[in-house]
């Protein structure tokens, strides 16, 4: 690999993450040659344990769900073609409002200035022309996902080397479609779906749509590997034929750009490529 390499690195909060908002633009942008980063901010520790056990709950072991989504992780990568993971092995903060949280240690409570620092020099070793991580209120308000917001654009004020930075989004639009597309396949949708969600944003901030209807199957499939979250894996209860019908593109924010390419765009790498 050369410095002119075309490179995405995701900057994801925790193991399967990167398949339920990026899994299609890593197997795209892999099939297509682009050497893919992902970058996996925490260890997963609060996520489900053996028999789906929850944190606080008997039989819960840290330990274990740590080792498990760690090879959930890498077969996830497999699957969608992932050159390489970086895992910076902070602790799990949990959702907003859990006392863990504030539990030494947390990436919550990481100083962003440490974080960034190691990010930084991650960017500087895969030198990626395009970055994506979550919005300011990561995505749907969860710490883990705010503080990989936070650590990602300190990171880029250390080091100019990028050319874009993405948010993923979901339009309102989208969303309306997709609460009809599951009224009408007759599928009950989780209490979100059934009430206004919140993170859809307004349809004008979307700058770029990309078209990853080739790779659904290989993303259902790397969501799939993530078996030991799966009891809270919407997307899963699906099927496969649903998921590719709702999943096909992938949406994005263009917060940072270099390259005075305009918007709209149906690349992320909309020119960078020679």
């Amino acid at each position: 690999m050369t410095e002119a390499t075309l490179t995405l690195m995701a900057v994801h909060a925790h193991p399967d993450d990167e398949a339920s908002s990026t899994g299609g633009i890593l197997a795209r942008y892999s099939a297509e040659g682009i050497r893919t980063v992902l970058v996996t901010c925490t260890n997963g520790e609060l996520g489900d344990g053996h028999e789906t056990s929850k944190p606080g709950d008997i039989g819960h072991d840290e330990a274990w769900v740590v080792a498990t989504r760690r090879r959930e992780l890498e077969a996830s990568c497999e699957i969608l073609g992932v050159s390489s993971l970086e895992m910076l092995g902070y602790r799990d903060s949990g959702m907003m409002g859990w006392p863990q949280n504030d539990a030494a240690g947390s990436f919550w409570t990481t100083p962003v200035a440490q974080a960034a620092a190691r990010l930084s020099k991650l960017i500087e070793h895969y030198r990626p022309q395009v970055v994506v991580t979550y919005d300011a209120n990561g995505f749907y308000g969860h710490p883990d996902h705010i503080q990989a917001h936070r650590i990602t654009l300190a990171a880029l004020e250390a080091t100019p080397i990028p050319d874009k930075l993405y948010y993923p989004g979901i339009p309102e639009s989208a969303m309306a479609v997709f609460r009809e597309t599951l009224r009408s396949a007759g599928v009950e949708g989780p209490d979100e779906v059934d009430g206004d969600w919140d993170f859809a944003i307004d349809d004008e901030l979307i700058s770029t749509i990309v078209d990853c209807s080739d790779y659904v199957g290989r993303q259902y499939a790397a969501l799939e590997a993530h078996a030991s979250q799966g009891d809270g894996t919407f997307f899963l209860r699906l099927g496969v034929d649903l998921f590719s019908k709702l999943m096909s593109r992938e949406m994005f924010v263009r917060a940072l750009d270099r390259t005075g390419v305009p918007t709209p765009e149906d690349d992320l790498f909309a020119g960078l490529r020679s």
